[in-house]
């Protein structure tokens, strides 16, 4: 076999080596920053024993929160004429909402079901996001589906719920 057809060989697995390494690191740090941006709200959800939970009247919203009366559920948690809630699609003027106090501070996250899957939202559009570079990048279709259909399914299934 002539050495310029086995030079050739390695080149081409060094460079999908390469493309390998590359398109892997992309798609786990698509995946580290979705948890990261969830992980943020979801600790206050998912993580309750020892924090404040109760209700939020929504009696008046911002550009960007809203605000009303926190009625405690847990004991040990005080009543408190107003506390912050981020406004989002999920969050409306005249509604009552379960809640868990920030510590050490006056604003709250949804509690329940609904605050756990809203707070894994950004997940959901990192394993979206991911599954195009795994499927494009590293060339594993069927991997990429199930990534896919996972972030579609936590998208889904917090819209309904929220």
């Amino acid at each position: 076999m002539p050495s310029a057809v086995v030079s050739s060989q390695g080149a081409v697995a060094v460079l999908r080596f390469g493309r390998f390494a590359a398109m892997g690191t992309v798609a786990a740090l698509i995946l580290i920053a979705g948890v990261w941006a969830s992980w943020g709200t979801a600790h206050h959800v998912m993580l309750t024993k020892g924090r404040e939970s109760g209700t939020i009247e929504v009696t008046r919203c911002g550009a960007h929160t809203c605000r009303g009366p926190y009625t405690p559920i847990s004991s040990g948690s005080q009543p408190r004429r107003s506390v912050v809630i981020e406004k989002n699609v999920a969050v409306r003027e005249g509604q009552t909402y379960t809640v868990v106090v920030k510590p050490g501070s006056e604003d709250v996250v949804r509690s329940g079901p609904a605050g756990v899957l809203y707070a894994w939202v950004p997940l959901g559009g990192a394993l979206l996001l991911a599954s195009v570079v795994v499927a494009g990048g590293l060339r594993r279709t069927r991997v990429a589906w199930v990534m896919a259909g996972s972030g579609i399914a936590l998208l889904t299934a917090a819209f309904v719920t929220v």
